[in-house]
């Protein structure tokens, strides 16, 4: 299918296994993308292989999105290259995951910078380019555990919690200026930092998965294919929804 012929999609935290795996799953689809991430090493690599494996225009920007002048420049990339932005995948995050009386007031400041902070940021940066369009797909990558209360998320769970209400209320705003507002919520994703965490401590692995009723993580595929539906035209009659790629440890 080449569903996004003709489209620009932005994907945040691109640099990263479940952007790279949504970046890639939007440009075989015939996007034009602009990729941005804190690590310009590993978004450009990104951007390098997919130019090389679907011949898509790439363009790419670093920097801390959680600062407007940042996520303003990955909107004006976007215009300046495609003059259109169609597609927001708002995925940039992580927090640092540990009991709560362990935060500090640089874990609990990086964890709402990562995650609210950057969604903000690009949301408001991309809102004017699609309202003046009169369209617009953003899908927030939220969290599984907002809804299920996984161990030690307390904190990262208030940052991504926010995430999902701000999609709720984008939603309800922008229904009949042509966006939609979603958010796909995975479980535990099958990424090399989760390898890492299992390797070095495998009773931590296990509590991740054990909520999980299929037994095991999301693929990153699984992830990204929830997304390129949201974003496509198939979904649009569909917004203000929390999709979750979970497995099961969720069940509405």
């Amino acid at each position: 299918m080449r569903r996004f012929e003709g489209r620009t999609a932005i994907v945040t935290g691109a640099g990263g296994a479940i952007g790279a795996a949504i970046a890639r799953r939007l440009g075989s689809e015939g996007a034009g993308l602009v990729l941005a991430d804190l690590d310009d090493a590993t978004v450009d690599a990104t951007a390098t292989q997919l130019c090389e494996a679907y011949a898509i225009d790439v363009v790419t920007v670093s920097g801390d999105l959680s600062d407007a002048a940042v996520a303003q420049a990955v909107a004006d990339a976007a215009r300046e290259r495609f003059d259109r932005i169609d597609v927001l995948v708002n995925n940039a995050g992580g927090g640092v995951i540990l009991p709560t009386e362990e935060q500090t007031e640089a874990t609990l400041q990086a964890t709402l910078d990562r995650n609210i902070w950057t969604v903000l940021r690009t949301t408001l940066a991309t809102l004017p380019t699609m309202r003046e369009a009169g369209y617009g797909r953003i899908v927030m990558i939220g969290a599984d555990s907002v809804r299920n209360g996984l161990d030690r998320h307390a904190v990262y769970n208030a940052a991504k919690g926010g995430v999902h209400a701000f999609a709720a209320g984008l939603a309800r705003e922008y229904a009949r200026a042509g966006i939609t507002v979603n958010t796909v919520a995975p479980c535990a994703t099958a990424t090399p930092e989760l390898a890492a965490i299992v390797a070095r401590s495998p009773e931590v692995g296990e509590a991740f998965t054990r909520v999980i009723p299929m037994g095991r993580p999301a693929a990153l595929e699984e992830v990204a294919s929830a997304v390129a539906f949201l974003a496509s035209d198939e979904a649009s009659f569909i917004t203000g929804q929390v999709l979750g790629v979970n497995g099961g440890s969720t069940m509405n």
